[in-house]
């Protein structure tokens, strides 16, 4: 789905995991591919009849990743850490840092550091045939959707960020559409299989109800 926005050339866009062909998650996307270019994008977030729910949940993950790499990739000229010192949605949300690993405590980081390690964290567990199987036959972990929650809740935080602290760069590059779209999309899916608790998407909360309002409206 990331010719989907056609942003062009950004600097920090990663390889992104490919779907091989033949699996099932190869098969939903196509099928979601197709149903976000109807531009029916409640209907692109409802699990189709007969699938399984973590396939879903996987192919959509993986293109989150990629739309969200592309989006911040087109303002890092902008998001440095002497522009942005800390991971911040407005004055009152600031996000700490912590793996487990090298950051064993939360740890305050610039905004461009928190994506850049947030990125590579996402990346080494797509990579991971254990959590994101792609062989017919290999079933998902117990703990799949926990870690699909995490992914998503932290990817959330790139968007408030990039929302609340460079949409006038973003509309000045004129990518504010797809932005608009793409949070659209990945709101709609987190909201549809409940990936996200309502206290995190507090930065967001106005453009939240607002796309609710407009999807019952239709």
């Amino acid at each position: 789905m990331s010719s989907f926005f056609n942003l062009g050339k950004t600097r920090t866009f990663k390889p992104k995991k490919d779907v091989p062909e033949g699996t099932p998650q190869y098969q939903l996307r196509k099928y979601a591919q197709a149903t976000l270019g109807s531009g029916n994008l409640r209907g692109a977030v409802q699990l189709p009849e007969g699938e399984d729910v973590n396939e879903w949940l996987a192919v959509h993950i993986v293109d989150f990743f990629n739309h969200v790499n592309m989006l911040y990739g087109t303002i890092t000229e902008f998001c440095t850490p002497q522009e942005c010192p800390t991971m911040s949605a407005g004055p009152r949300y600031e996000y700490l840092w912590e793996d487990g690993q090298d950051y064993k405590r939360p740890t305050k980081v610039s905004a461009p550091k928190y994506v850049d390690l947030l990125m590579n964290w996402i990346q080494e567990r797509l990579d991971d045939e254990t959590l994101f199987p792609n062989k017919l036959g290999v079933p998902f972990p117990k703990h799949f959707r926990d870690t699909v929650r995490t992914i998503a809740r932290r990817l959330f935080r790139v968007y408030a960020h990039l929302y609340t602290n460079h949409l006038d760069q973003i509309a000045a590059l004129g990518i504010d559409a797809h932005l608009n779209t793409s949070y659209r999309h990945f709101f709609l899916f987190t909201h549809e299989f409940d990936l996200i608790d309502k206290r995190e998407l507090g930065p967001l909360e106005d453009l939240n109800e607002s796309i609710l309002t407009e999807e019952q409206m239709r």
